[in-house]
């Protein structure tokens, strides 16, 4: 009983839920109560003129039936506007009670003579209303139920005792009438205690679904805008249903295809153009650069030209280093792509000049851009990046490398579609690149329209360099200058979609204010710009209560059916039907309750012959076995250190409650049992007989009664001072105690109770009008046997008192029931809603860190995803030791061809998806955790180790320590290798890898707000990329640095000798020897 009192939740969850409850459940409740007392008191009248009573002849009867139907016709129309008077809902509640009350003492002095039994079923229905039916609180409902039984009690205890003939009997009809009474309270209380938890849990979980769907919702933007900063929308949606399908299938496994290729995601697009620019001079001064200020430099100056590109309607692709490019047409088509590709190319360099004009750095920007038709999307399986391929792209980076500083290099067929929107130059041949001398067509330079007038006009400010003061490093100028633009923080959408939601889920305060002035909390400091934050919450509220209205049961719904209250869903009944139901003891406890106090009444009104007793004695032992088998499980401590063939005891409650067989038959055998106890003192009664007291001058005091059986002795004649001919008046308030404890089994369906209701009204109404009807004609007569003419009230003839309490109590708890049912369908649809959407957001967050792990490294997730990132630095992380690869396939760019046969070259990106994603998969294996991949580039493949270590861990360990992470990345190469091998052995080609590496210093940063990218950058990088560009087919080259570093962890590595390297002059490397024979000790071996 201690689980149905619950911890009290905060004020302001508390607050809500009084207003939740007022509102769906017991507002309704209220109205329903006034048409049913309205109704009764209608039947009253038509009962008393069908039964030929003049009602005239009665005036007390007609006047407090009168009063009551205005009085209670006004507090419907009041209750009917509740919703406007929600302060005054504790108040219509008191006088809905009080007049009730005052009903019932009217009753209790109109119609007839007063006797101890009067009117205790009514107030019995006062009592048990009050906290079912009544929006008061459980202390407010248990003072007004304890005020009602004290009330009857001590108005007829005063009103009888001093009547002589009334005192003998009076004390155990008082005492039988207080223990009705008890019962009602504590079966009200209890009933009472049951609809508040299920509801207050019920509420609970719907706010736990709001909150779960605004986490769900925020999820979704998150995913949203991570897939949208990697992949065009049309893609991305392509791509989101295979990672949720993978994710549903297990994490990390492919759903199951019916070819052995990887999913590709490649279309081809014509009718656009490439960009691409470089910044000149760049490499240089990023060598003088600290990390934090290379990032920041990259992320100003890229993030300007997304914010250029946005202008002109071109998609940037991708950032290689200091390289930019950019496509115009894509994802949809545009006529003028070639317009909007030159003239991003001019801004580009328009700016860059402005930057030179105001800092005195000497970088410049060169610009390509070629038009024709590209195949576009995302190949590989991890570390996504849109990307484009076709030869029209090759073409545009070398119009980008054979271009001039501060122009925009255009081909003949752009030329064709500016449709002379600009004047251009033709390109001297000397100047050209070699790719494109090879193709002989002629190329020009776009004359920026507006270049004279920026040099007429100079530089506004002056130089930055020109200012007093110490003079400032280049890199420091540039820093300066480029956060003047703003550029947009990476992920920093994330932390602006929507504020975290805290996991107690915060309650409008606007909601609240709108239901009555004294839930409106103080507004007068809140700021005019959150009004609109709280209209979307309070929408959601409002949908959520709208949805927990009890009134909603009676309307069109998708999710039950408006007559039987059955789901919809076949699966789902089944499932209800079938849940367990751990409270099932309780509601068998209660019933034990309801017997026990019918057992007193009967002790304490009958004559309790022998068989009385002994029916009694069965049912208390059937009731104690039901009440065993229930608590069983509280009782396995016990069990366990008895015998072991009893072990299996502690069972038969999880038995009880999982079985919902077994839960049906013993809560209708329980019911059934109450109600025959409540009908057992009439049945060894005759089923029709004079009346046992005909003489005129017996009177109620103390005298002997000899009950007879029919065909048996007499059982018993014993001095007793109970009223017999009482006994069936207080059989017709059992059976209501009966009908009350079928409200008790909260779970039980409702066409179930219907069915037990009307059997036990129809058995009631059988026995008391009918074949017991002779005992209320011969109580009447015994009362008023001084005026034989005379006919009692209506209420004061017992059989027509017990039909209408039957008729009022069975209608009663069929709405009860009905609301009983709908709420517990109602909680089991919301806690399976709330378990759906919490699965639901579960995959949503793992799709969200899936999605970012797929932009960003493991270890660099967290601090973008993180509840509490502000976004205000960007991330930058400086390494001194890093390993850096490039591997590439040369072969593949002579195997790509652009036909008919292979779909324009879509065939031939198959071919390279699968090795991509096949390089991509030795990632997920345990040895090759520490292997970041970075990029592809075309059909170069790049890759570093040594990025997960903390910040300044290198430098406090010895060198060769801190380089061990070399070996892993030659294990990986090596593997590269031994995969493209297979790949050759299935596509008949002959493919080889051609690898760089080198280790060294690196800075790792975040950069580009529209699509953020980690990369790393630095002489390092520069020069890995050099060893593979310089390198050998089949072969590993490294530097001379790196090969030492090789040796010393026992690989094997011989002198190519002394090469040129673009940029860094004359180089000496080595070549690994990719055998894994070590010369080292075998502690050195990597596994």
């Amino acid at each position: 009983m201690a689980r149905l009192f619950s911890a009290p939740p905060p004020p302001s969850e508390d607050l809500f839920y009084e207003t939740y409850y007022s509102l769906s459940q017991q507002y309704p409740l209220l109205l329903l109560l006034l048409a049913i007392v309205l109704c009764a008191l209608l039947a009253l009248l038509a009962v008393a003129w069908a039964s030929g009573r003049e009602l005239a002849s009665d005036p007390g009867f007609l006047i407090t039936v009168l009063c009551a139907l205005g009085g209670f016709s006004l507090l419907l129309g009041l209750a009917s506007r509740e919703q406007r008077l929600q302060r005054w809902t504790r108040l219509l509640s008191v006088l809905v009670w009080v007049s009730l009350l005052a009903l019932g003492h009217g009753f209790l002095f109109t119609g007839g003579a007063v006797s101890a039994w009067d009117q205790v079923s009514f107030f019995l229905f006062v009592i048990f209303t009050v906290y079912a039916m009544l929006p008061l609180g459980m202390r407010d409902a248990a003072a007004a139920g304890l005020t009602s039984s004290l009330s009857h009690l001590l108005v007829l205890g005063l009103y009888l005792g001093p009547q002589p003939d009334s005192r003998p009997a009076l004390l155990p009809q008082l005492a039988a009438n207080a223990v009705l009474f008890l019962c009602g309270n504590v079966a009200g209380a209890y009933h009472k205690a049951l609809m508040e938890r299920a509801l207050r849990a019920t509420f609970r979980e719907a706010l736990s679904s709001l909150h779960s769907r605004r986490r769900l919702d925020t999820e979704k933007k998150h995913q949203e805008h991570l897939l949208l900063s990697i992949l065009p929308a049309y893609l991305a949606r392509e791509m989101k249903a295979e990672i949720m399908a993978r994710l549903q299938a297990g994490q990390g496994s492919r759903p199951e295809s019916t070819n052995n290729f990887h999913s590709l995601y490649v279309k081809r697009h014509q009718g656009v153009s490439v960009l691409y620019a470089d910044i000149v001079g760049f490499t240089r001064l990023a060598s003088e650069c600290s990390p934090k200020e290379l990032v920041l430099m990259l992320n100003e100056l890229f993030g300007k030209f997304d914010q250029i590109a946005k202008e002109h309607e071109c998609m940037r692709i991708k950032i290689l280093g200091d390289c930019y490019y950019c496509v115009s047409g894509l994802p949809l088509s545009l006529p003028d792509h070639a317009i909007n590709c030159v003239r991003m190319g001019l801004d580009m360099c328009r700016a860059i000049r402005k930057l030179r004009a105001a800092t005195g750095v000497d970088i410049n920007m060169r610009v390509g851009v070629h038009s024709g038709s590209v195949l576009c999307g995302v190949i590989g399986l991890q570390k996504w990046q849109y990307d484009v391929w076709s030869h029209d792209v090759t073409l545009a980076n070398h119009m980008e490398a054979g271009g001039v500083p501060g122009r925009v290099h255009i081909t003949k067929a752009t030329l064709a579609l500016l449709a002379g929107a600009y004047a251009v130059e033709d390109l001297a041949m000397e100047h050209r690149d070699p790719y494109l001398r090879e193709i002989g067509e002629p190329t020009y330079l776009v004359i920026d329209p507006r270049a004279k007038e920026e040099d007429e006009k100079g530089t506004a400010g002056g130089l930055l360099s020109s200012l007093k003061g110490p003079k400032m490093r280049p890199s420091l100028l540039m820093t300066r200058y480029l956060e003047s633009w703003g550029a947009a923080k990476p992920f920093a959408h994330l932390s602006h979609i929507d504020s975290p939601v805290s996991t107690s889920t915060p309650l409008p305060e606007k909601a609240l204010a709108s239901f009555g002035p004294q839930w409106s909390l103080d507004r007068s400091r809140t700021p005019r710009g959150l009004d609109d934050e709280l209209d979307t919450g309070d929408a959601k509220f409002f949908q959520v209560i709208e949805q927990l209205n009890s009134q909603k049961q009676w309307k069109q719904s998708k999710d039950f059916n408006p007559l039987t209250l059955y789901f919809r869903e076949k699966e789902m009944e089944k499932e209800y039907r079938l849940s367990a139901l751990p409270a099932f003891k309780y509601y068998a406890a209660c019933t034990f309750l309801v017997f026990f106090s019918i057992f007193i009444i009967q002790m304490l009104v009958t004559n309790r012959p022998p068989a009385l007793a002994i029916t009694y004695s069965i049912i208390f032992l059937l009731f104690l076995l039901l009440l065993f088998i229930c608590f069983s499980e509280h009782l396995t401590r016990c069990v366990l250190k008895g015998p072991k063939m009893l072990h299996w005891l502690p069972a038969l409650s999880g038995l009880v409650a999982t079985q919902p067989g077994l839960r049906v038959t013993l809560g209708t055998t329980t019911i059934l049992l109450v109600f025959v106890m409540a009908i057992t003192s009439l049945v060894f009664l005759p089923a029709s007989a004079s009346c046992p007291v005909q003489a005129a001058n017996v009177s109620s005091r103390a005298f002997n009664v000899s009950w007879e059986l029919p065909g048996s002795l007499p059982l018993i004649s014993v001095p007793v001072t109970s009223d017999p001919l009482s006994a069936p008046q207080y059989s017709m308030h059992c059976c209501v105690l009966g009908l009350l404890s079928c409200s008790l089994f909260l779970h039980m369906s409702f066409e179930l109770k219907l069915l037990l209701l009307l059997l036990w009204l129809a058995a009631s109404c059988s026995l008391f009008l009918h074949s017991h009807a002779w005992l209320s004609d011969c109580l009447v007569a015994h009362l008023y046997m001084d005026s034989l003419d005379y006919r009692p009230g209506v209420l004061k003839e017992p059989k027509l008192m017990g039909a209408i309490s039957f008729f009022v109590f069975f209608f009663t708890l069929l709405v009860l029931a009905r609301q009983n049912e709908y709420y517990c369908r109602l909680d089991f649809l919301w806690k399976k809603k709330l378990r759906q959407e919490r699965e639901e957001t579960e995959t949503m967050e793992n799709l969200t860190r899936l999605l970012l792990e797929n932009v960003l490294p493991a270890h660099v997730a967290p601090k973008f995803i993180g509840q509490n990132r502000r976004n205000e630095d960007l991330y930058h992380q400086s390494y001194e030791c890093v390993c850096v690869l490039f591997a590439s396939v040369p072969d593949f760019k002579e195997f790509y061809s652009e036909s008919n046969i292979n779909h324009e070259g879509l065939e031939c990106l198959r071919l390279l998806n699968e090795i991509i994603a096949d390089f991509d998969e030795l990632l997920s294996k345990p040895k090759f955790s520490g292997v970041e991949k970075i990029k592809t580039i075309g059909s170069t493949y790049m890759a570093a180790t040594g990025l997960n270590a903390t910040s300044g861990q290198d430098a406090q360990q010895d060198a060769e320590r801190s380089c061990s992470h070399l070996g892993t990345m030659v294990e990986f190469a090596v593997a590269l290798g031994s995969k493209l091998d297979v790949i050759n052995k299935h596509s008949f080609n002959n493919f080889r890898l051609r690898v760089g590496l080198n280790h060294g210093p690196v800075v790792a940063g975040v950069i580009g707000a529209q699509k953020p990218q980690y990369d790393i950058w630095g002489n390092t990088v520069n020069v890995a990329s050099r060893m593979e560009s310089t390198g050998v087919l089949g072969k590993i080259q490294v530097t001379e640095e790196t090969a030492w570093a090789l040796q010393s962890l026992g690989y094997t590595c011989h002198r190519r000798g002394v090469i040129k390297v673009k940029g860094k002059g004359q180089l000496c490397t080595y070549f690994l020897n990719t055998d894994l024979t070590r010369t080292g000790p075998p502690s050195a071996t990597l596994g």
